[in-house]
């Protein structure tokens, strides 16, 4: 059986499945703004098909989708919006730059993109903002914990797609935690570079070295 046919199965089995979503999935904008690229744009065909194939995989499972990208690209598929924590921000929501106010708004609902209270410019509501306003992605977070805490003793899935180690504590070291106190839980870690797993989860855990955009596209 190869790794595609072995993923397979563990997917058909599991009763569970956790995903986490990284650098190998951010939108391919070719050094122009973020902001202005979207999923159906032209130049992102790879990328939607993966994003459709895991939707397909998903559609009949319990699952939740961490996410370490700021793109918002995910939001932009047919998966539940309501099963995704993206706990380093979104840069389509918005903030005040200067973390005057924590509230959050979407793109375009503000108008001249100023903050109402005081006047600065908003900023992306993500990580890379000078005071990153957390309010906007905890709420998902609690939920999050609570579906990860109801998979003890489950048949779980953990599916870690293209993360590196520029957030380790938000995935790939938790995933890994996960992995070893479930007894039931299975660890695919697919990246081209980063795919290594820690002998701690030896025989629960594989790492597939492969672009996982690629990978997932013929999954």
């Amino acid at each position: 059986m190869n790794e595609k046919e072995a993923l397979r199965e563990k997917l058909k089995e599991a009763e569970k499945v956790l995903v986490g979503i990284g650098r190998e999935w951010g939108l391919r904008c070719g050094g122009g703004d973020v902001r202005n690229c979207r999923l159906g744009d032209a130049g992102q065909e790879a990328l939607q098909k993966a994003y459709e194939r895991l939707f397909g995989l998903l559609s009949e499972k319990d699952y939740y989708i961490v996410t370490t990208l700021t793109d918002g690209a995910v939001y932009d598929t047919g998966l539940d919006a309501g099963r995704i924590v993206a706990p380093c921000g979104n840069v389509h929501w918005r903030q005040c730059s200067k973390a005057c106010t924590k509230d959050i708004w979407e793109e375009g609902e503000v108008k001249d993109d100023v903050c109402p209270h005081c006047g600065a410019p908003l900023t992306g509501n993500t990580i890379q903002a000078e005071t990153y306003i957390e309010e906007g992605y905890l709420p998902r977070w609690e939920s999050y914990k609570k579906w990860q805490a109801a998979t003890l003793n489950k048949r779980l899935l953990v599916l870690e797609l293209g993360e590196g180690f520029e957030t380790p504590t938000v995935m790939r070291w938790p995933f890994e935690k996960i992995t070893f106190f479930n007894k039931k839980a299975s660890l695919y870690r697919i990246n081209s570079q980063f795919y290594q797993v820690p002998k701690e989860v030896e025989g629960k855990a594989w790492g597939i070295k492969a672009d996982s955009v690629e990978f997932m596209r013929s999954l």
